[in-house]
């Protein structure tokens, strides 16, 4: 097959989304279709780049608006989007994030093409603000354009059939997932001593709960073998700023910036516990990858968050700055009683796994790849905390989280899946001119004069530049490593 991504965040910006779609689409190459994405140019990144594998990117030569999107004209870029998609002889066009106006443009002109199209949804939305009110009828009107939809939650899927009004069997269900080859545990970068490192990675913003932090740090002003390690960038990084300088926590209170991804793990293998006080999430990729790691998780009970995780790796909070300290105390408590028992009890039939014991592990766990049931959590030896008591227990070892994280997440899982999607999509006829317009009426008429001028803006070109004259691109061999 031949698929096109296509967002406004791609790589060299840092994100979730971004991620995913690098990830997403490595794993498409190396199942043998083949993959080009379009994002818009970061700064001097523009024109053709080839990455990791030969995967061809576009970096298209439009002004970004704002936070890190074009703006959202609905026909400007249609002579540019209809150029690349006929040349890369594309059969099918995934757009991501409902952030991104590139990919809703990129969806309609790829339905006025014939092509089929899948959008996936990576975040939750409210109803009740006027920002949330104009995604929400922007995303209805090309979702009703859409051959089919993923989320990356049960928690986004409901959200984005409610708001969006699409009919659920429109809508799949696919994770996310994590290189758990590269997100390892290594117990020596902890301190030695008594310390306890709490981690923290996210974008400083508001939706990330950030004030919650802020409030919540200064209650371990007299604790004083606890440290924090913020990793990220953002306009509440002031704010932590100012609370670090007012508690005197300047030596406690490490805030490290914007990190690049491969450099992720090298923090988190350096805390005990991390933490995650985000508002809304429908998936967080950083609590998983936090948990291959080894760390104790703490996170707010939000969206999508409670069915990411079984309980044995996560302690859950409400949205709350008590709630999150009591959350926090008792990850503290279980990292205790888990070194005190390691003192009281030498390691019998366990040993510290070498790296080539790990990756024989691995091949055999992928070897007889399934996924675990969840009612089957208890029986890999993992307890399920079920109250308050059962909640101070010790903690797994770091190898044996990584072991599990591997056998809920991981790319080839969810590439085979998203295939899927595709082979199903292939097989429905393409949507025709008067449903389209039909659909586009009855979900957002206000949106009607853009998709009639864009159709139009196709045909001209369509004379202009017939099909049949536009050059295709050349393939260029997958580059092994």
């Amino acid at each position: 097959m031949r698929i096109c991504m296509v967002s406004d965040f791609f790589y060299p910006s840092i994100g979730g989304v971004e991620e995913h779609v690098y990830n997403l689409a490595q794993m498409l190459l190396s199942l043998g279709h083949k993959i080009v994405v379009l994002t818009h140019a970061y700064g001097d990144c523009s024109g053709i780049r080839y990455v990791t594998h030969g995967l061809k990117v576009y970096y298209l030569p439009i002004k970004v608006c704002y936070n890190q999107c074009i703006l959202p004209t609905a026909v400007c870029n249609v002579p540019m989007l209809r150029a690349v998609l006929l040349r890369e002889r594309v059969e099918i066009v995934h757009g991501h994030s409902a952030f991104s106006a590139l990919a809703h443009e990129a969806l309609m002109v790829g339905s006025l093409l014939g092509l089929k199209t899948v959008f996936t949804d990576h975040s939750l939305f409210g109803f009740a603000d006027l920002s949330a009110a104009l995604t929400n009828n922007l995303l209805e009107v090309n979702l009703s354009m859409v051959n089919h939809a993923i989320c990356v939650s049960h928690i986004g899927k409901e959200n984005t059939v409610l708001r969006a009004r699409v009919a659920k069997h429109r809508v799949s269900v696919i994770p996310n997932a994590v290189d758990t080859a590269l997100f390892t545990p290594d117990a020596s970068q902890r301190p030695s001593n008594d310390t306890i490192n709490i981690v923290v990675a996210s974008r400083l913003v508001y939706r990330k709960g950030i004030d919650l932090l802020a409030g919540v740090i200064p209650r371990f002003k007299n604790t004083h073998n606890v440290n924090f390690i913020i990793v990220g960038d953002g306009p509440k990084r002031d704010l932590l700023e100012e609370i670090r300088e007012k508690t005197n926590m300047q030596d406690r209170v490490e805030i490290v910036g914007a990190v690049e991804h491969v450099k992720v793990r090298d923090v988190l293998v350096r805390g005990h516990i991390f933490v995650n006080t985000s508002l809304t999430e429908a998936y967080c990729m950083a609590i998983v990858e936090a948990a291959s790691c080894g760390l104790q998780v703490v996170s707010t009970s939000v969206g999508g968050i409670p069915e990411v995780l079984p309980k044995s790796l996560i302690l859950l909070a409400e949205p709350d700055i008590d709630a999150i300290h009591s959350a926090i105390l008792v990850a503290i408590d279980r990292h205790q009683k888990s070194i005190s028992s390691m003192i009281r009890t030498p390691a019998s039939n366990g040993h510290i796994p070498s790296e080539t014991d790990r990756r024989g592990m691995r091949r055999q766990r992928r070897k007889n790849h399934s996924a675990p049931d969840p009612v089957s959590w208890s029986q890999t030896g993992c307890s399920t905390p079920a109250d308050e008591s059962s909640q101070i227990e010790p903690v797994l070892c770091p190898y044996r989280c990584n072991e599990l994280v591997e056998t809920l997440y991981n790319w080839e899982d969810v590439a085979l899946r998203t295939v899927r999607v595709y082979d199903r999509v292939l097989q429905e006829r393409a949507f025709t001119i008067s449903e389209l317009v039909n659909a586009v009426y009855q979900h957002g008429s206000w949106f009607l004069g853009f998709f009639v001028v864009s159709h139009f803006l196709v045909r001209l070109l369509d004379l202009w530049r017939p099909r049949s004259r536009v050059e295709a691109a050349q393939d260029v061999a997958r580059q092994h490593s």
